[in-house]
This record gives structure tokens, sequence and C-alpha cells, in this order.
């Protein structure tokens, strides 16, 4: 009876040890974990160059190339994320005459704060100081603009919770993980401006857009 018992508590333990690696390897749980903090996370991320190609990486895939853009930057935050005990949660901002921009949510202490891949300086990381998701997607606002200097941000997403995908092995694919961006399509998104706001916007200025665009790649 004993035996028996210490048998089944191990295997137990184990298996819940296998459910903890999340299917990554001992070297890539090891990466994930010595990143310690979200911002530790925006560091590595930062440390990336930006990925310029059409591709929608896996967490795993972007820890082996090294470079990521938008999408695969939310990812693999996310799964960063998930390993340092949050949950995976990424959003999605919406924009007009522009390319939506994806980012990996997290909260500490009741407030929310935000970790990006991005080819313009300010849509990066936020500190966890905003109490409402509303609020976090407006930090970008100013600083979310098209190349002919229009404010172009106008909607975010609800959280979605990418273990969800965990069937689809979003984290370990070798795959491109489109049906995380395909969703994010789907999802309902809530409006940042009133009616009327929109004709009233300004466009950036020369020095605001040269200092967001530093670092920032071209095909």
């Amino acid at each position: 009876m004993t035996n028996r018992s210490r048998v089944s508590t191990s295997g137990k333990s184990r298996a819940k040890k296998a459910a903890a690696d999340f299917g990554f390897s001992p070297s890539e749980l090891r990466t994930f974990r010595a990143l310690k903090t979200p911002a530790g996370v925006q560091r590595c991320l930062d440390s990336m160059p930006y990925h310029l190609a059409g591709t929608a990486w896996s967490p795993r895939m972007v820890l082996r190339e090294k470079t990521a853009h938008c999408l695969e930057g939310a990812a693999f935050a996310a799964a960063a994320l998930r390993v340092l005990g949050f949950p995976p949660l990424i959003l999605d901002l919406e924009a007009d005459q522009d390319t939506d921009h994806v980012i990996a949510v997290f909260k500490l202490r009741g407030h929310w704060g935000a970790i990006a891949k991005s080819n313009f300086a300010g849509c990066r990381y936020r500190e966890p100081v905003h109490r409402t998701l509303r609020e976090l997607a407006l930090s970008y606002f100013n600083v979310y603009f098209n190349l002919r200097g229009e404010r172009t941000l106008r909607r975010y997403s609800r959280p979605v919770n990418l273990a969800r995908f965990d069937h689809l092995k979003w984290m370990t694919s070798d795959k491109d993980i489109w049906f995380i961006a395909e969703h994010l399509c789907d999802v309902p998104h809530t409006p940042l401006l009133k009616a009327g706001m929109e004709k009233r916007l300004t466009r950036i200025d020369a020095r605001t857009m040269r200092s967001e665009m530093v670092g920032h790649r071209k095909k």
C-alpha cells in the first residue's frame, strides 16, 4: 500500500512538472526563467532586430531565430509571462489607415502593463500603472501614427488568453501560428474615440516622428 502510494504521488508530481514545461525543452525554459520579470521580457525583445518578413513564428521559433515582429513578439512575451507565472494574455490595438499592433498584457497589484515588439520606439513597454485596459490602450494613442503623420489608433480588443490554443501548440510549433491573428480579427473591439473627435486630430510633428522612428527598419 505504501509503495503504491509513493508511485502514485510520484506519477502525479511528474505529470504536474510535464504540464508546467508547456512543451519547451529544459534549455528553453531556462532562457525564459532567466528573464525573471515583465521588464526582463521586454529587454529580451528589445535585443532582437525587428523582423520584416511576413511570417507568424511561434515563441520557440523566435527563440531560435532571435528576431520578431509585433505579432511574434506578443506571442513570445505571452509565453514568457506564462513561464513566469502570469496568464498568457494578448490584446489587439486596431488602427485605421495603418497596421494593427498586438501587445502582451499583464497585471501587477491590480494595474495593467504591457510588453510589445515594435518598429516604432514608443509602441513597446508599458509600466503596470494603468487602472483599466482603456487607460493602457490610450497610452499608445499619441505615438501611434502612419508614415503620413496621421494618428491612427481607433479601437482595442478584450484580452485573449492564448491557453485556448494549447491544442495547436502555439508556443512550440514549427509552423506559422496565423490562427492567433485570425482570432484577433474576430474578437470584438471597443472604440477609443467619441463621435467627432477624429476630425479634430492633429498630425504628428516632425520632431516626434524622428524620435519615434529611431531604430526603424525598412525592407
